[in-house]
């Protein structure tokens, strides 16, 4: 892999893995684009790790309350005569127990579908079709008004559904970041507290994917320079594209990326069947 390569690839990771466009999608084309036929799993975790550290950075102050609320638990717990008082009362602790229950679906799915995950990803046909898909979640948001509800307000069950639809994007074409959000609109969140559950509940799920990568072997043809890279690439762009992706969430904007998933589709699925 040439450093040019591992540039342009660093890009499209950070921006289309926090984008609702499909990291996934984009990296099957843009990899046979350069001919990269031969698996490249240590440049996929290079790429991932750069992503996973722009989501701590943009969420650093709520992770670390999470972190410090689930140390203070025990001592929360005696105050408050129980767990379920301070699951009630503590947002932080609400929405880690809310992670947890929504990580569940997304892990059994990608647990149980893992195996057969390359072979999925390389097909160009349903990175095109998943596209098309991915825009009409998208565009159905278009008139959702912004919902009321907020961590306090949501349940487990709202969490396990997010998680079934993040755990759906393990297909390519269909984006993690436009599913999950997406669904917590119509479930009726507050938009900001749409886009903040999204990604803080993405964090276990690109750990478990790394691991999952690590476990299938770190080949490449990436030099170590170009590894890091790739992988500052993706952290850079990574950040950029998520403060951007929030604001737009914030604004009721989520479905003006419908329209380039259905271009982007349509021209994969004439270049595959027609040329």
């Amino acid at each position: 892999m040439e450093p040019l390569q591992a540039f342009v690839l660093g890009i499209v990771q950070g921006l289309t893995e926090f984008l609702p466009v499909s990291s996934s999608g984009h990296l099957v084309l843009g990899q046979h684009f350069f001919g990269l036929t031969e698996p490249e799993l240590l440049f996929d975790i290079s790429l991932h790790i750069g992503t996973l550290l722009a989501v701590v950075v943009v969420f650093f102050k709520d992770i670390l309350a999470i972190l410090s609320a689930l140390a203070r638990l025990p001592k929360l717990s005696a105050a408050a005569g129980g767990w379920r008082p301070v699951v009630a009362q503590n947002e932080q602790v609400r929405t880690a127990l809310l992670i947890v229950a929504g990580s569940v679906p997304t892990a059994v799915i990608g647990l149980g579908f893992h195996r057969v995950a390359d072979r999925i990803f390389a097909s160009v046909p349903i990175v095109g079709v998943m596209l098309l898909i991915t825009g009409g979640l998208l565009w159905a948001t278009r008139n959702r008004s912004s919902g009321s509800r907020t961590v306090a307000g949501m349940t487990v069950k709202a969490a396990l559904i997010i998680g079934l639809m993040q755990g759906f994007a393990i297909l390519p074409g269909i984006s993690r970041s436009g599913a999950t959000i997406s669904t917590a609109l119509f479930l009726g969140m507050e938009r900001a507290t749409a886009g903040r559950f999204s990604f803080l509940l993405s964090l276990p799920a690109i750990v478990g994917a790394l691991l999952l990568e690590i476990r299938s072997g770190v080949t490449s043809s990436a030099s170590v320079p170009v590894l890091l890279l790739g992988g500052v690439v993706a952290a850079v762009t990574g950040w950029i594209a998520l403060v951007l992706l929030l604001r737009i969430v914030k604004s009721g904007h989520l479905h003006r990326f419908a329209p380039y998933c259905w271009a982007l589709g349509a021209a994969v699925l004439v270049w595959r069947f027609a040329i």
